[in-house]
């Protein structure tokens, strides 16, 4: 009886030591089987969203730049022309210029790079993008120019960024010189803004301090063959100029490109 009893012991304790040694393999091989390339990690998800084109494969990421550099000539472009007539300082006409020049030679590549991957762009501004247009209307004198000088140095902060992470990651030929130009233009903008003397350097650090970095969700689907392809519609500044308090309603950019060019 004592045998038998010292016997159960021994399997018993053998049978704990090897489930000891069980849960040990296990938590050692989880991790590489769980990130190796499993569904829903980061490696997965680019793939999944990835479409291949002739200049190279293109990521979620590479649409919504493509996107947003759209977007950003759409309301800064018209923000720099009314800086012209508006801006009381001779700074602050400056940046506008530089404004129209960067974004009417970016509108153009970006609607050029669009066309040849077949992705719709936007013809309208965020509701972001028209509410800061409405709020640099409604200014005026040296509110207008502080106003002017903030709101689109947050913005163009913010679009660095996002160029730096493209230009970094993306795989895709012309996406990777689109990023060039942007990168370009935005450093140039930041600079033009930045030497009107009227940066609010600290309100940009706590904003940026206390905005968290948005996941990119809805971005725009991957392109697909569309039919009667047409060539981009080149900007030309308005030989007019903008009336001194013009609303964000006169000013529009030509309409995206909606298909590859042959």
């Amino acid at each position: 009886m004592r045998s038998t009893h010292h016997s159960g012991r021994l399997v018993s304790g053998t049978g704990l030591i090897v489930a000891g040694l069980t849960a040990t393999l296990v938590a050692m091989v989880f991790p590489i089987w769980s990130y190796a390339d499993r569904s829903g990690t980061g490696v997965a998800t680019l793939n999944a969203s990835t479409v291949s084109t002739q200049y190279g494969p293109l990521s979620a990421l590479d649409r919504d730049f493509i996107t947003k550099v759209r977007l950003a000539g759409l309301w800064e472009l018209p923000a720099g022309q009314q800086a012209q007539t508006k801006g009381t300082t001779e700074a602050v006409r400056t940046a506008g210029n530089h404004l129209v020049e960067g974004h009417t030679h970016l509108d153009a590549r970006v609607r050029d790079v669009a066309a040849r991957i077949g992705l719709p762009l936007p013809n309208q501004p965020s509701d972001q993008q028209k509410a800061w247009l409405e709020t640099l209307s409604a200014a005026q004198g040296e509110t207008y120019d502080r106003e002017f000088a903030n709101i689109l140095r947050l913005a163009h902060g913010k679009v660095f960024s996002v160029v730096a992470q493209v230009r970094a990651t993306t795989r895709n030929s012309l996406v990777r010189d689109l990023a060039d130009a942007a990168n370009t233009t935005v450093l140039d903008h930041i600079r033009v803004l930045e030497a009107t003397g009227l940066v609010d350097y600290d309100a940009i650090a706590r904003e940026a301090a206390s905005a968290s970095a948005p996941p990119i969700t809805n971005s725009p689907a991957p392109p697909a063959p569309l039919n009667d392809p047409a060539s981009p519609i080149p900007v030309t500044p308005s030989p007019t100029a903008p009336s001194p308090t013009p609303s964000s309603a006169d000013y529009s950019l030509p309409p995206a490109a909606q298909g590859p060019r042959g």
